[in-house]
């Protein structure tokens, strides 16, 4: 899509975030933080929950969702799934003592990541966590903390290496997992192996199909030799959509290095799949539907079959419309043809840039008072570093009013990743606070600090 010259792309309609910016709210945070902050919308998380296990029930398939708390760090998601009974995906010691700090049970903790500390699989095994197990010398360190501890079994799962993504350097190849296998069942007592677990790159359905048909085989096979193995987790890896087909195959038609501060270039692959025809529980629905390679069925009918539980762990997508990231414009300068502003922020908190990527959705200009004539008004958004390369939004956006000093601009649907895996007090900055609207459906929205430990 384009406005003018200028190529644009808005996100979908969201009620919610449209009755935040309505209600007046964000010009008095903005002066109370002294500073960026972000808005989170729990309402939004608990919907995406519930749809995707809507899915899996009428797909027929046992399955348990896991939350992937690293794609935000704010206490509410942990909460919102503690309160619904749904797990959360940790990978450090900090964040597994937050999810139990948060009021998540320890069985419904997964543990992932490589080589995990010795605090780490001791407060796993002692909470009877899941762990996912990516290495031998890993498993052997799960054995011998059973061993050595309180609690037992321990409860892993085994990550296997994709066929399909044979550089990776997680997971264990076929070699390693007969091994494993081997050293599972000599563990006796000391280790519940429950199954496998993988996460594959990208958004293909097919291999994920695929490799968790072959997995639910492993599962059969295992059983042979003792061992539980009822359950294969295939990750995260369920798009979002942020805008529409046209607007997306639009914007990329149209882009060009002209459209960009300094003539900075991005090509297609450089972004993320703003647009996906299938994102979320519909996603999840299309993977249950996919048939898997060689079979005789869907891979919900192969999971149904063999007795298999189906372990997710997504992240973005029960973040999907869940917040938004909103900054205070404090300085404007002329550019030919466009100008740059600068908001009190650095693109730290709006992480797309440092991966050598843009946050392609518009962002919302929120004016601080009575506007100008309606127009198009290009500009680029830079932060408040001295860093050349600090840059919200590279592109020059197609502002409808003439940006001043003081308006905001709202970042939309950031919660999935964008608004903190990257943040710091650069420049003694502080962290933007998270707000928690728990309400839209008010007049004025009542609004709270989140509750993160750290």
């Amino acid at each position: 899509m384009s406005t003018g010259n200028w190529p644009s792309l808005p996100v979908l309609p969201d009620a919610a975030t449209d009755a935040v910016v309505d209600s007046g709210l964000l010009p008095e945070l903005a002066h109370a933080f002294g500073g960026p902050f972000h808005f989170l919308l729990p309402d939004a998380f608990t919907a995406n929950l519930r749809d995707m296990r809507e899915t899996l029930n009428a797909a027929g398939v046992d399955g348990f969702v896991f939350y992937a708390k690293k794609a935000n760090k704010a206490a509410v998601f942990v909460e919102r799934a503690a309160a619904h009974g749904a797990g959360v995906d940790v990978a450090s010691a900090s964040e597994l003592r937050e999810a139990l700090g948060h009021g998540v049970r320890g069985e419904h903790l997964v543990v992932t990541g490589p080589a995990k500390d010795p605090v780490l699989l001791r407060l796993a095994v002692t909470h009877r966590a899941l762990i996912a197990v990516d290495a031998l010398d890993e498993l052997d360190a799960v054995i011998t903390t059973a061993l050595a501890g309180p609690v037992r079994p321990a409860r892993i799962l085994l990550r296997v290496l994709p066929a399909a993504q044979p550089h990776s350097r997680f997971g264990l190849t076929d070699g390693e997992l007969a091994a494993a296998l081997g050293r599972c069942v000599e563990a006796g007592a000391a280790l519940r192996m429950e199954g496998f677990s993988f996460h594959l790159s990208g958004y293909a359905l097919q291999p994920r199909a695929d490799l968790a048909a072959r997995l639910t085989e492993l599962c059969r096979k295992a059983r042979v030799s003792g061992l539980e193995a009822s359950s294969v987790s295939i990750g995260g890896g369920l798009p979002v959509s942020y805008t529409d087909a046209d607007s997306w195959h639009g914007f990329l038609t149209a882009q060009r290095p002209a459209h960009y501060h300094a003539g900075k270039s991005f090509g297609r692959g450089d972004f993320y799949p703003y647009h996906s025809p299938l994102s979320g529980a519909s996603a999840l629905a299309a993977l249950l539907e996919t048939r898997p390679m060689g079979g005789d069925g869907s891979l919900a009918r192969s999971l149904a079959d063999a007795g298999v539980k189906l372990l997710l762990e997504p992240g973005r997508a029960l973040l999907d419309r869940a917040g938004a990231t909103v900054f205070t414009v404090q300085g404007v300068k002329d550019r030919d043809g466009y100008q740059l502003l600068t908001v009190d922020g650095t693109s730290l908190s709006l992480s797309e840039q440092w991966f050598n990527s843009e946050y392609v959705p518009d962002p919302l200009l929120i004016p601080r008072g009575p506007v100008t004539p309606a127009g198009v008004f290009p500009a680029s958004v830079g932060a408040a570093t001295c860093l050349e390369s600090d840059m919200l939004t590279w592109r020059k956006i197609a502002f409808r009013h003439q940006p001043r000093t003081g308006d905001l601009l709202l970042y939309p649907n950031t919660a999935g990743y964008q608004m903190d895996s990257n943040e710091s007090p650069f420049h003694d900055l502080p962290l933007p606070p998270k707000v928690v609207i728990d309400h839209t459906d008010r007049p004025r929205p009542r609004w709270r600090l989140d509750r993160h430990f750290t």
